[in-house]
């Protein structure tokens, strides 16, 4: 755990400038009620956002306006190092309900069901006296919308929902609103802001409350509510230098990175359309507005109510996005904008201004809200996560800490541009390795090669280090029942296949699997790899 430590990313330096700026000292009068309020268990509210990347906030890209997440980041605490272990969203979100991993959970997809009897944290939040809210996107077993367990509230749509509340033909969206059907009147970020606004308007202070707001936005297709359209620069939107393609961008890369490109997922051929990377940029950033927004005035009220003192907010993203990053976009992937999202949190007391370096994930949310709350999770249910509540907090911190945390995705036939993924992502190093297709594993070294552009695999003076990165990665990956499975829903149709006429060709396999076929060349090959095939 740090105090204004900068980062080196670009941007953050500004923000430790605002953060000696703007950090006032406690007065003996505040501390003492804001003593009084840790006393007593704290209200909590979970904002969460779709496809949100680590670094979609104004004070880390000067091309958005965020400045209620600036604010949060600015007074309260900063987390760099978080992380997502499953990118995409079903499987992250109930990661964040369950507190376990996707091979532990089971929801291994976007259509999958949860296991009967499954234990989401809010329900010991309940046992514990809380009153809870759910409002907004749900979408994980299947894509219903009825009310769910651990909710004494439950405002939500179906599946990935809509922005707009009509489909343009006069027929309104709906929300379940505990448990009826009622239509929809306006814009999808606002509405939910005004339900979540309405239900913290509602408590009175006697009764703690978790409150989890789940928010569409900023999931693709973007769409900006009216006001905000044409408010943001073009210009200042950077694409990314992985994003061309060229020798030197793929040297080393997996074959299928560069089949991606030509797909539903690439830059050439993004959703199967002709549409411009930047303008694409610039919608996500119109739209991540008016959840800036929904933020104010949630503490706006909460200040008003005189609830700050004993209100822990927190924000996050369900997994990253990417834009151009290795010729791609969307998410699945295990590279940083995929994995990597945003987490900031203030309010209740905690001590303002702080950065905290550790390594935190979506596994962590659960454990951590219980020992906030002093609930308790019931016998037998077991987290994956780690509380970072006392680093949350600001108290002393003395336990053991990850020092690395997995990542696995698997295959989706509708979008078969991805494989199956594992990877270790460790403080210095991130490997990487892929199941059921022929292909070469990744090693990065985070630290000299942040933006994951050379290939480490190979060197042999790292062998040592992906020796023991492959052991810690299977170690990590045991479910429950003692070994590993790889699922798969019904097939309904050949899913995102498409590829243009024009576009870019296969990939290639790594320069050093390329033999001549004589047998001088096969053998120094098997002495390179340490042995004949099936050696080890």
């Amino acid at each position: 755990m740090m105090r204004l430590r900068s980062l080196s990313r670009t941007g953050f330096v500004g923000l430790v400038v605002a953060l000696v700026a703007v950090t006032a000292i406690t007065m003996p009068d505040e501390a003492e009620a804001q003593a009084e309020a840790r006393r007593a268990p704290p209200n909590i509210i979970f904002i969460l956002n779709d496809d949100q990347r680590y670094d979609a906030m104004g004070f880390l890209d000067p091309a958005l306006k965020t400045p209620n997440m600036d604010r949060i980041a600015r007074e309260g605490v900063y987390f760099p190092n978080a992380f997502v272990t499953t990118a995409l969203c079903s499987p992250s979100r109930a990661s964040i309900l369950t507190g376990q991993y996707m091979h532990n959970h089971g929801i291994a997809d976007n259509n999958i069901k949860f296991r009967p009897g499954t234990f989401f944290f809010p329900m010991a939040l309940q046992q514990a006296g809380y009153r809870t809210a759910f409002i907004g996107k749900w979408h994980m077993g299947g894509h219903g919308d009825d009310p769910q367990p651990g909710f004494d509230r439950w405002i939500s749509f179906k599946g990935q929902g809509d922005y707009l509340p009509d489909n343009g033909k006069g027929v309104r969206h709906t929300l379940n609103i505990d448990g009826q059907r009622v239509e929809r009147k306006g814009y999808i970020t606002d509405e939910l802001n005004s339900f979540a606004l309405d239900w913290l308007k509602q408590q009175s202070g006697k009764q703690p409350f978790f409150l989890y707001l789940s928010h569409k936005a900023v999931h693709a297709d973007f769409i900006p509510a009216e006001r905000h359209q044409g408010t943001l620069s073009r210009d200042a939107i950077k694409l990314p230098d992985s994003m061309a393609d060229t020798p030197e961008n793929y040297e080393g890369k997996p074959r299928w990175t560069k089949d991606q490109r030509n797909s539903w997922h690439g830059v050439e051929f993004p959703y199967h359309s002709t549409l411009d990377v930047i303008d694409f940029k610039l919608r996500y950033n119109e739209t991540l507005r008016a959840v800036d927004e929904g933020i104010g005035d949630i503490i706006a009220t909460l200040q008003k109510k005189g609830m700050l003192d004993n209100t822990i907010v927190v924000m996050m993203g369900d997994n990253g996005f990417m834009f151009g990053e290795h010729g791609m976009i969307d998410k699945r992937s295990a590279y940083e904008e995929s994995m990597r999202v945003p987490l900031i949190a203030f309010g209740g007391g905690m001590p303002r201004g702080r950065v905290v370096n550790e390594i935190v994930a979506n596994i962590d949310i659960a454990p951590t809200f219980l020992e906030l709350a002093g609930a308790q999770r019931p016998e037998g249910v077991r987290f994956d996560g780690m509380s970072y509540a006392d680093l949350l907090m600001g108290r002393a911190f003395n336990r053991p800490w990850r020092t690395s945390l997995n990542y696995e995705y698997y295959w989706e036939y509708n979008y078969p541009q991805t494989p199956t993924t594992f990877a270790l992502r460790g403080d210095r190093y991130k490997y990487i390795q892929y199941h059921g297709v022929w292909d070469t594993e990744e090693l990065y070294d985070l630290k000299a090669d942040p933006m994951e552009m050379r290939n480490l695999i190979a060197d042999p003076a790292l062998r040592p280090v992906v020796k023991k990165m492959r052991a810690d990665l299977f170690a990590g990956l045991a479910p429950e029942q003692g070994r590993s499975s790889v699922t798969f829903t019904e097939r309904l149709d050949e899913g995102s296949v498409l590829r243009n006429r024009n576009g870019a060709g296969p990939g290639q396999f790594p320069a050093r699997w390329l033999r001549d076929g004589t047998e001088t060349d096969l053998k120094a090959g098997e002495k390179a790899e340490g042995g004949k095939p099936g050696a080890h």
